[in-house]
């Protein structure tokens, strides 16, 4: 090529560098020069043309090759609309072929040219449509025989791209010249044109040239390109058996696929979820259950993760048939190990990928994948990524937030999930080799067609039952399987160490062989010396943050060149170029498999623990090595040396949930199974368990265990798969448990107990079904088998087994199979005709509210009616609607009816029985009562129990049927008072079974005019009153009309029938701030005579204060002869009881409370007390201390208080409370209680019972180490609890046992705020409430609410978390903004959305919506409310501001909401620039205006647009007009341009509205003066004041006589 004179760049070398010639065990990019794409594609056009032939000098040369080049020639043009579909209308349609290894010079191809030295069989053809090219499959991709070592295809380089630029500006310019220009198909020179002439064989369909791409196509073409190239070089040299390097193999003559498991919902936390099995990693992207643009690939080390991105790659790069890869345009693939301080993703494929190319640059590959037709990215080797802990910011951690690639598929491969991860992220399990993975690797790796040698293979296995496990792994099981097939010495192992130490010895072995060789390097180095990696390796895996990486000099310096150069021949070590960020090259060393170097690691952990006379804590050594993340280094070690695995089996004794893991270690350090066997056997006696919650390695355990017992034929009594059975696998004859883990081997089990959750709130849970065919295949492959029980509600078993299924073997074994239903009932299976029997002979049914559970029980009615079955009872648990004495059934709720009740015995009718607004009344008549009894023909009881139901007064006899009154049904009825009504069948009448009823009076006045008339009846009949509770409603007692005067000022006159007073007040935190009730003792003694039947009276609260004597004078005879018990609890817990003899107040209670509060000077008098009872020996009930703990001094077994002052006198209280923080807001200063402190207090106090703390700003110790714990503790069982917030109501208790903390709970409340951190924990909180089927009373979202997804039924946050554990929610309340300042974005709840959210929350009876951005539906269509929801009857509303005071309820007939004014007095309304805002702050101004609510101020906050011509209307900015307000008094509008018109339009509108007598222009522009004659003259009469308050901080008053404006200062505030 002829250079330009002007031009002074540097021509493309010729020869390639050394180097650069593709040496492919370095594994480095080769580099050369080359021109541009431009350049390229016409050089390559040159060379071939459509017609076959070559041309140029390279021809003859390239024939003598199989390899073509990249981009061959112009196919002819498409004809067939459905081979493409063009992309752009303004760029014409081509095709052109392309292959990997060829370059090209302007003259032809050159034979010395390093691209054409390396090559490759497949052929693509691409189809360039506009900005994309389409990747087309032409021939077979490339295959490597598994004997010769594979050539990597070149990558390119700056070089290369920087030769590109050169040669396609000369071409330009060429271009250009009036001379001649290039003719992209022949090369030769046209002078007598200016512009390219275009030969017709290379013209495209439309009529372009090949020449004209556009900089962008060409840029995504070379971008593209790039990445097959590289993506090559990597999948094309697996190394499948560490220490023969010489057979390199291409991943798709290797691969076999393992197991693949998904969870198909959206549970991406670490609790346990259901996993499903996927058919193939071709599915990752077909199978809709797992469709996300988030992917997690699980997979431990050696389970094939890498693997799978290289067969993935290769699968793009060739195209492979049925790939999920076969049309993605762009596949970027990062490791993650090589980006430490490399924040750009971008940034990280240029360096990477391309070799920091400059011609593609970060904003080029960020438009490209941006633009890209379909681009994935996999990020390969997460739990490697050295930046994953970063304080700063990283795409990496964008990426997983959605914040960066929100569209683009993104694959994350990892040993353990990220610390956080988006809500949609699909979590995909690689379960490593099953025994069909391992069969097919074996043929298609090892021994080919060779059935005997396959079959040696698999015996050798199967003889090491210990090698199961480690066998699952694909990398090691390969290692097995050349070993084993290579070896005739091959030894049968006793453990997994013996069989790594010889698998070592092989690795050594085969190299010294290798080493006699002629022409080959001798290595010396003896494979027991290698103190220094057993260090290094210790170093590396017993950090918290786990990097075993290192620099290939680091490591030749540590340990020798020589040693180093061993290893890496060895294959254990293994070398990889990584490209830094300044793109600088640097070689890193890895272990080929963690598990060497867990080995080598065992190797120090023996070297240091066999030392003599040195003494190491375990504690220490293993503080960051946990059992179930390098379970081989304690096995390991445990193997290596027998008194050093005794110590780390003992250490492991302190550990929960490790015996059967000290088992597995007992096996290693012994040697010899049969040593083992005791142990296994004592393990098989009793029943063997594996709980859903237990971890990986606990489980794993235990099926190893099994798996040696099957193998010995030990008998397993009893397995119990507790919450962890997850399906029978026909195929592999084995049960799957929901951790992913398979039993296989059961032929040794003789009874199976598999049992599930049992929930109130499962009722409607996804189920797991097992089917007749895997109910038939456990029984077949247990074979000692002789019973299998299913309970749990999750558990659908078939409803029979056909008897032609059944075979005859099982019918002889008789196994007893059965079943307890989600209702009680157990079934057993009938093996002569295949149906299940009930064995409980009258079963009890409950139905609930919801329909599904309704139609369930329906159903399970019917069906024991048509057996003759009795039901014992059926309880309607607030679903009675009314008796249909027509058709003769029960109507519920949800309009269902209850047909089946011949056979029931019991009906048990439950309601509304709690505090609050009843629900709507359902009376009962005599005529529907009278026929329910008569239809339940074998009905002995009937209870109705409830508030909402009124039954008849009485029936009268003449109704009564004689058939009634000889069955003497018994009819109760309890009412709200607790008290019991039974009917009387002789007359029909009530007759109260409580003898004696009790009442209560509230502070409410309703219901205290309930009681007062309920105790008037009683008092009238001569019933007496057990007991009168007064609660915080006594004022005083009025001696004059001898009565007692509730607050409320209602009159207590009848109190002749009482036999028992408690009077209750306040219990307040202080004394100070309470005014007290003084008891005078008139009225105390006033009080005694009124009451004739009185013999106690109760005085409880610290606002009552009674005499301090009764003068014995003043008492009557008759009193003292009566001898009432007057007792009085003060404020401090003590009871006082008054002494008739003397009138003296006698302390009855021997163990006094005390609370100290914050205040000092009531410390002080606390502390004086306790000490006086601290010498007096009289012991402490409890001691309170609230919000004043500061920390315990274990020096001077003291507590301290925050005010400096210290509690030593402890050794007589029984109970110590310490109460903190449990409100919202700011947190005070976390005050850390640490192991120390804890066990220090509670051995001070010499007689505590109990300790609990409570209070959002303590820190209890997360466990007390049992060694810790002194023996006198344990025997004293103090009881310890800490709840860390009571609105959560989680109540932890420790466990002195194993110092671990246990939670119980009723009922809690959640609150999530604003705080992310605190959100992660509510939902961590909520989930596991929902997990234990816990009911959460209250749900509370606090500012943080951002929408509901109804796709994904889950409540997305403000920080994008997402709410998905629902199910228990009772009452939801959604908590907005309601104060000043900036309002958040509105938040516009849908139809859709609410009802979704609605129908997500199972047990939901309330949502409450309250801010100024929410922004519900203005109403819903009938129509579109799913019956259900009427059923249910949720209370929903809505208020917006709490200073508008409207409250919005939906009303489930019509879809409408309804208003209720919560305000007396007068309001504001505030309406801002949204359209949903105004429309409600219309209708809200409407509601109070009807109700004639004085508005104190209308605020237009940017939302004023202009007045109707009429003046009768303010036009809004969405439209929305507000008729004329005779409430409102003040009117302001901020942020709007108001001209003259419209300035005396509002004016007008002033004047309609008779009651404005301000209008506050604020931060607008108004007209600088007015005439004052267009100015209303009422207005002037009426006082109005015009105010302006511009940006510029000035204040102004209109002057309505002049029209002009005024300075004034203001003299109120603007609020």
């Amino acid at each position: 090529m002829d250079r330009d004179p002007g031009d002074d760049r540097e021509l493309p070398d010729r020869n390639p560098s050394p180097g650069e010639d593709g040496n492919h065990g370095s594994g480095r990019h080769r580099t050369r020069r080359g021109g541009s794409l431009m350049s390229w594609l016409q050089r390559a056009a040159r060379r071939y043309n459509p017609f076959g032939g070559t041309s140029g000098r390279g021809s003859s040369h390239s024939s003598q090759h199989s390899h073509q080049s990249d981009i061959t020639h112009i196919q002819r043009p498409l004809h067939r609309a459905d081979e493409i579909a063009p992309t752009s209308r303004d760029e014409p349609m081509f095709e052109v072929t392309d292959d990997h290894d060829d370059a090209f010079t302007d003259e032809g191809m050159s034979a010395t040219d390093p691209m054409e030295q390396t090559g490759s069989e497949d052929r693509i053809t691409r189809v360039c449509t506009g900005d994309d090219w389409v990747p087309r499959h032409h021939s077979r991709p490339n295959e490597l025989s598994q004997d010769t070592q594979p050539i990597p295809g070149p990558s390119t380089s700056s070089h290369s791209v920087e030769h590109l630029r050169q040669s396609q500006q000369l071409i330009d310019k060429q271009a250009r010249a009036s001379s001649g220009s290039l003719n992209p198909v022949g090369g030769a020179a046209r002078s007598q044109s200016t512009e390219p002439t275009e030969d017709p064989h290379t013209m495209t369909s439309l009529g372009k040239p090949l020449h004209r791409l556009t900089e962008k196509q060409k840029k995504k073409l070379f971008f593209i390109e790039a990445l097959r190239t590289r993506y090559k070089v990597d999948y094309d040299k697996v190394q499948p058996i560490p220490y023969i390097k010489d057979k390199l193999y291409c991943v798709d003559k290797v691969y076999v696929e393992g197991g693949f498991e998904f969870m198909p919902t959206e549970q991406v936390t670490r609790g346990s979820g259901s996993w499903e099995r996927l058919e193939s990693y071709k599915s990752l992207f077909s199978d809709r259950r797992i469709q996300s643009v988030r992917r997690i690939f699980e997979g431990e080390p050696g389970y094939g993760k890498t693997t799978v991105t290289l067969q993935l790659a290769y699968d793009w790069c060739n195209r492979v048939e049925g790939s999920p890869m076969r049309d993605v345009e762009v596949l970027i693939i990062l490791r993650m190990r090589q980006l430490s301080g490399i924040r750009s993703i971008y940034r990280a494929i240029e360096v990477y990928l391309l070799g920091s190319d400059p011609r593609v640059e970060e904003a080029d590959i960020a438009a490209i994948i941006r633009e890209s037709r379909s681009a994935v990215v996999i990020l390969d080797g997460y739990d490697e990524y050295p930046d994953q802990h970063s304080r700063r910011e990283t795409d990496v951690q964008r990426i997983l937030k959605l914040d960066l690639f929100a569209s683009t598929p993104v694959i994350l491969t990892t040993r353990y999930l990220p610390d956080y991860l988006a809500p949609i992220t699909r979590r995909v399990r690689l379960t490593g080799f099953d025994e069909i993975a391992r069969d097919e690797y074996i043929r298609k790796a090892v021994v080919g067609e060779d059935k005997i040698a396959l079959s040696i293979i698999k015996a050798r296995l199967k003889e090491n039952p210990v090698l199961e496990d480690l066998c699952q792994v694909p990398l090691v099981f390969v290692m097995f399987a050349h070993i084993a097939h290579e070896n005739q010495d091959f030894q049968n192992f006793k453990s997994v160490t013996e069989f790594f130490r010889y698998m070592i010895r092989c690795f050594h072995e085969h190299l010294k062989n290798k080493s006699k060789e002629l022409n080959t390097v001798r290595y010396s180095i003896d494979e027991n010396e290698h103190a220094a990696l057993d260090k290094l390796a210790f170093l590396a895996i017993s950090q918290e943050n786990q990097q075993i990486t290192w620099s290939r000099d680091g490591m030749c310096k540590q340990l020798g060149q020589d040693f180093y150069e061993t290893y890496l021949a060895l294959g254990i070590f293994v070398e990889e170029e990584v490209v830094s960020y300044n793109s600088s090259r640097e070689v890193e060393v890895r272990f080929y498999h963690k598990l060497f170097c867990e080995w080598y690691a065992a190797h120090h952990i023996v070297y240091i623990l066999s030392q003599p006379g040195q003494s190491v804590s375990l504690d220490k050594l293993f503080r960051h090595m946990k059992p179930e993340d390098v379970q081989y280094v304690y096995r390991f070690a445990c193997g290596l040396n027998r008194d050093v695995g005794s110590s780390i089996i003992q250490y492991l004794r302190g550990s929960r949930g490790t015996f059967q893991f000290r088992i597995l270690c007992l096996l290693e350090k012994s040697g010899d199974a049969e040593g083992t066997l005791v142990s296994v056997r004592s393990l098989c006696s009793g029943t063997v368990t594996i709980k859903g919650g237990d971890n990986r390695l606990l489980q794993r355990s235990t099926v190893q265990l099994l798996d040696i017992a099957a193998t010995r034929g030990i008998i397993v009594s009893s397995l119990h798969l507790d919450q962890c059975f997850a399906k029978f696998d026909d195929k592999d004859a084995c049960i799957v448990l929901k951790s992913g883990l398979r039993l296989t081997k059961l032929k040794t089990v003789k009874v199976l107990r598999v049992t599930g959750r049992i929930r109130e709130t499962d009722c409607h849970s996804k189920g797991i079904e097992v089917t007749r065919e895997e109910l038939l295949g456990i029984c077949q492959t247990c074979k000692t088998l002789k019973e299998i029980r299913f309970e749990g509600r999750e558990y659908l078993l078939p409803l029979s087994v056909p008897v032609e299924m059944i075979p005859p073997a099982l019918k002889t074994r008789n196994i007893m199979v059965s079943y307890e239903d989600r209702r009680g009932t157990i079934h057993q299976l009938n093996w002569d005709d295949g149906q299940w029997q009930t064995t409980t002979s009258e079963p009890v049914l409950r139905i609930s509210q919801e329909v599904l559970d309704q139609q369930w029980a329906l159903e399970e009615l019917a069906r024991l009616t048509t057996d003759g079955i009795p039901v014992s009872c059926i309880h309607l648990d607030q679903c009675f609607s009314k008796f249909d004495v027509t058709n003769a059934c029960i109507v519920l709720t949800s309009g269902l009816r209850v047909t089946s009740l011949k056979t029931v015995k019991a009906l048990c009718v439950d309601g509304f029985m709690g505090e609050g607004i009843i629900p709507s009344r359902i009376e009962v008549t005599s005529e529907e009562l009278l026929g329910l009894l008569q239809t339940c023909e074998t009905l002995e009881e009937i209870r109705f129990e409830g508030r909402e139901f009124l039954l008849p007064h009485s029936v009268p006899a003449e109704m009564i049927p004689p058939t009634l009154k000889t069955r003497n049904i018994m009819v109760s009825y309890e009412d709200r008072r607790g008290t019991i009504h039974q009917l009387n069948w002789d007359d029909g009448q009530w007759q109260t079974t409580t003898n004696e009823p009790s009442l209560r009076i509230p502070q409410e006045e309703l219901d205290q005019q309930w009681a007062l008339e309920e105790l008037a009846r009683l008092t009238t009949d001569g019933i007496l009153v057990s007991s009168l509770h007064l609660e915080q409603c006594f004022s005083k007692f009025d001696v004059t009309n001898a009565c007692i005067v509730l607050k409320s000022g209602l009159r207590l006159t009848i109190l002749k029938t009482v036999k028992v007073l408690r009077v209750t007040g306040r219990i307040r935190e202080t004394v100070g701030d309470c005014k007290g009730i003084e008891v005078t003792r008139l009225e105390l003694l006033g009080l005694f005579q009124k009451c004739e039947t009185l013999k106690e009276i109760r005085f409880e609260g610290r606002e009552f204060l009674l005499p301090h004597s009764v003068p014995a004078e003043m008492i009557p005879p008759t009193l003292k002869t009566r001898n009432i018990m007057v007792s009085y609890e003060d404020g401090r817990g003590m009871i006082h009881q008054l002494n008739w003899d003397d009138g003296q107040w006698q302390t009855t209670t021997n163990e006094p409370a005390f609370r100290i509060s914050q205040e000092e000077l009531d410390q002080q008098w606390a502390l004086e007390e306790l000490a006086r009872l601290s010498t007096d020996g009289i012991h402490v009930s409890c001691l309170h201390l609230d919000r004043c703990f500061s920390k315990f001094d274990v020096t001077n077994a003291c507590i301290v208080l925050t005010s400096g002052l210290r509690l030593t006198n402890l050794k007589t209280v029984k109970v110590l409370h310490v109460g903190g923080f449990t409100g919202t807001g700011t947190i005070p200063s976390r005050i850390e209680v640490t192991r120390e402190e804890l066990l220090g207090l509670l051995q001070t106090c010499e007689t505590l019972e109990e300790i609990r703390f409570v209070g959002r700003e303590y820190h209890l110790p997360l466990s007390v180490p049992a060694e810790l714990i002194p023996p006198t503790m344990k025997t004293t069982n103090i009881k310890v609890s800490y709840e860390r917030d009571r609105e959560h109501g989680v109540i932890h208790q420790l466990n002195w046992d194993d110092g671990q903390w246990q939670t119980t709970t009723s009922e809690p409340a959640l609150r999530i705020p604003q705080e992310v951190m605190d959100q992660q924990w509510a939902l961590e909180e909520l989930a596991r409430l929902s997990t234990d089927g816990i009911p959460v009373s209250c749900l509370h979202l606090d500012q943080c609410f951002s929408k509901f997804d109804a796709t994904n039924a889950c409540i997305v946050l403000t920080s994008a978390l997402r709410v998905t554990n629902l199910k228990t929610v009772k009452v939801l309340h959604v908590g907005g903004f309601t104060g000043t300042g900036t309002i958040p974005s509105d938040i516009e709840v849908t139809r859709e959305e609410l009802l979704g959210l609605l129908q997500t929350c199972e047990t939901l009876e309330e949502i409450r919506f309250e801010g100024l951005e929410y922004f519900l539906p203005l109403s819903i269509q009938a129509e579109r409310m799913p019956p259900t929801l009427k059923t249910r009857n949720i209370k929903v509303s809505y208020e917006r501001y709490r200073e508008h005071g409207v409250v919005h309820q939906l009303n489930w007939d019509d879809g409408q909401w309804q208003h209720q004014i919560t305000v007396d007095g007068s309001v504001r309304v505030d309406i801002f620039q949204g359209k949903l805002d105004q429309q409600w702050g219309k209708k809200e101004l409407a509601v109070l205006s009807t109700a004639g609510v004085s508005i104190n101020r209308l605020y237009l906050h940017r939302s004023f647009s202009n007045i109707t011509d009429n003046t009768q209307s303010i036009i809004l900015t969405s439209g929305c007009t507000i008729p004329v307000l005779h409430t409102v008094r003040e009117l302001r509008i901020s942020y709007t341009d108001v001209d003259l018109e419209v300035f005396l339009r509002i004016l007008a509108y002033t004047k309609e509205c008779t009651k404005i007598t301000w209008i506050i222009f604020e931060y607008c522009n108004v007209p600088d003066e007015v005439d004052a004659k267009l100015i209303p003259h009422l207005l002037k009469q009426r006082g109005l004041k015009v105010y302006w308050f511009p940006k510029t901080g000035e204040e102004y008053i209109l002057d309505l006589g002049a029209g002009n404006w005024k300075k004034w200062r203001r003299q109120y505030g603007r609020d």
